[in-house]
């Protein structure tokens, strides 16, 4: 690995940035999802999930991966020199030093995201990092797992998915979104659930209600046909 800058800010590391965390994967892709769609992204995908949903495309990361020092992850990043950075996985949260990665990513100057399930407590987040949380629905099977409490940490930065399988995921859905007022969040995304519902019935539905919401459909899976965007 050729030596930069990167490597002179790694030497000044707090003792919280020497934590490790357990990875599955960091790659290069076009992000597949959420507002940054179809740019250059470096994505690190953290290990492990308290969620079973019906419709996990990552269940490879629920076990195994690699413990990794932060300033390792790091290092690992930089080699991309990346603009756009995703936190990912399973469920990043559920280990307790993800905060700092996406503090310390957010230290050398990246445009951060993450991409959390909704059950973890996101208070707290660094305020530079965009949170993409889903809300699951009934067809998830995890609806029972959604922590509302979350909703009032959202703002302008922030997304709300939901990843639809049926008619009555939408309506639920579309509940949710008067229900807690999620129009004030910044981007509201309805998702459909790749290969259950017809992306063109869901888009029907959108406009027949005139909903605030963004119709996602997952390039990842039009490109490539992958749940990582490779």
């Amino acid at each position: 690995m050729s030596h930069s800058a990167t490597d002179t800010h790694d030497a000044r590391l707090t003792a919280n940035e020497s934590e490790r965390l357990r990875i599955t994967e960091i790659f290069y892709s076009l992000q597949g999802e959420a507002r940054t769609v179809g740019l250059p992204t470096v994505f690190v995908r953290l290990t492990g999930c308290p969620l079973r949903c019906s419709y996990c495309d990552t269940e490879y990361a629920f076990y195994g991966g690699q413990w990794l020092e932060l300033s390792d992850i790091l290092r690992r990043v930089a080699e991309y020199t990346p603009r756009y950075v995703t936190v990912t996985g399973g469920e990043p949260l559920a280990q307790r030093p993800c905060r700092e990665l996406l503090a310390a990513l957010g230290d050398r100057g990246y445009e951060v995201s993450l991409e959390t399930g909704g059950a973890m407590d996101i208070a707290g987040i660094d305020a530079r990092v965009s949170i993409v949380m889903d809300l699951k629905t009934p067809g998830s099977g995890e609806e029972q797992r959604n922590r509302y409490a979350n909703i009032p940490y959202l703002g302008t930065k922030d997304q709300v998915k939901f990843v639809i399988c049926d008619r009555t995921d939408y309506e639920w859905s579309r509940a949710k979104l008067v229900e807690y007022g999620l129009d004030r969040v910044g981007e509201v995304l309805f998702s459909p659930c790749h290969g259950q519902l017809n992306p063109t019935e869901l888009a029907e539905w959108i406009l027949a209600d005139r909903l605030p919401v963004r119709l996602q459909i997952q390039l990842h899976k039009i490109l490539w046909n992958d749940a990582r965007g490779r």
